[in-house]
């Protein structure tokens, strides 16, 4: 174990390094700020993971939120009782994971109409701008795409992305490829352990501000580091906000399907066509094997050795090309067969929304939030983008890792 520990601090420096390689200004980089974030995370990991109180609170979380999803069931149980019937650990994948957003989202949206998260997200995002010595919005941000969402988050902050410079609003769309949405957690923590899902999340936090402060440094006057107050509009009636929210979910649970759909059978007609080939090779490649390949060594840098490296480089690769659900699916009833370690670090790897489709969705929301020429700027770096949200992953997965084995 110790030499593919040694493998695991390995790979925290050459992930570093990445972004140092990508960086937009090498010479204005914050390594101060840098090294305090990591030792913050390099603690979280270990407080999460190790700690008794730690390892209790994430648990305790966890537990919550599939207490939370029996009223999902009884809900979805009232027109569709023979879904539900057999239990929860016997019912379909949609109507475990997906059906259950349809009360998780409406939820969390009462909780922002009522004042209780925009509470929350002020304070924390106070709390980490303070530790971290980050500008105040770009704190802020950090903690509320996690638990709204990036397009979700951009446009409750529209008019603080409106009167940032450019490179700012770049800043702002490298953090937002590393983000979840916290309506999604109740789907993810019937899918996978919930403990390893609950700690990714205030590690993707932190290594999006990281990351980003290493590829995009921005140099900040007093006078620009400030929050902008988001007036409140004319409040919707109650029962007309939550209806909207609920057609909301009902559009977002059938995007995920259609995804899902759509993905796992070009997939798996890839494979048939590779098949073909059978006959020609000595031994069976598939998709995964292809995209594994490509991916393993990052994975053998989170501490793994090389035959659980081309399993995890392949899902990693189908998750960045597809999304963290199609992943979640397939390793669902195989997780039990993995080491602690491969499971950790898979699992925290896929606790965002770091994906092809998810550049697509940011490029499309400022570009109806800010003028033409910042959105043009922003577009020139979209691999800039993905690669933010990559290393994001990969270093909230090596944290988490050091300490699971």
């Amino acid at each position: 174990m110790n030499l593919y520990l040694l493998l695991n601090v390995l790979g925290i420096f050459v992930f570093i390094l990445v972004a140092y390689l990508f960086s937009r200004d090498k010479k204005n980089i914050d390594w101060k700020s840098v090294v305090i974030m990591l030792v913050v995370n390099l603690f979280l990991a270990w407080f999460f993971t190790q700690f008794p109180w730690g390892r209790d609170a994430v648990k305790w979380v966890a537990d919550g939120f599939s207490w939370m999803l029996q009223a999902a069931y009884v809900g979805i149980g009232m027109p569709f009782g023979s879904w539900t019937a057999p239990g929860p650990g016997k019912m379909d994948m949609a109507v475990s994971a997906l059906l259950p957003i349809l009360f998780v989202v409406p939820l969390f949206d009462i909780l922002m109409y009522i004042g209780v998260l925009p509470f929350i997200i002020k304070w924390m995002g106070w709390l980490i701008g303070k530790v971290t010595g980050q500008p105040k919005f770009e704190s802020f941000f950090s903690v509320e795409m996690m638990v709204l969402g990036n397009t979700e988050a951009l446009a409750v902050s529209q008019a603080q992305v409106r009167e940032m410079n450019a490179a700012r609003v770049l800043t702002i769309a490298l953090m937002s490829m590393s983000c979840i949405s916290g309506s999604i957690v109740g789907a993810y923590v019937t899918m996978v352990p919930g403990e390893l899902v609950l700690t990714a999340i205030p590690l993707n936090i932190i290594n999006a501000i990281i990351i980003s402060t290493i590829l995009n440094p921005v140099k900040l006057a007093p006078e620009e580091d400030y929050v902008v107050e988001i007036k409140e509009e004319k409040r919707q009636p109650f029962f007309s906000f939550l209806g909207d929210s609920v057609l909301g979910a009902g559009k977002l649970v059938l995007i995920i399907i259609a995804f899902l759909i759509a993905f796992v059978a070009l997939a798996h007609f890839v494979d048939m066509l590779l098949s073909l080939l059978d006959r020609f090779t000595h031994e069976k490649v598939r998709l995964a094997d292809i995209l594994g390949f490509y991916m393993a060594p990052f994975a053998m840098l989170l501490g793994l050795p090389w035959n659980e490296a081309k399993v995890v480089g392949g899902h990693m690769a189908t998750k960045i090309i597809t999304n963290e659900f199609v992943v979640m699916l397939g390793i669902k009833d195989s997780l039990k067969t993995f080491s602690p370690h491969m499971t950790a670090v898979l699992v925290t790897f896929l606790i965002s929304f770091a994906n092809f489709s998810t550049v697509g969705m940011i490029i499309g929301t400022l570009k109806g939030i800010v003028d033409e020429k910042t959105s043009d700027f922003i577009s020139k770096y979209v691999p800039m983008m993905l690669l933010a949200g990559i290393l994001v992953s990969l270093l909230s997965a090596a944290f988490v890792g050091l300490f699971s084995w």
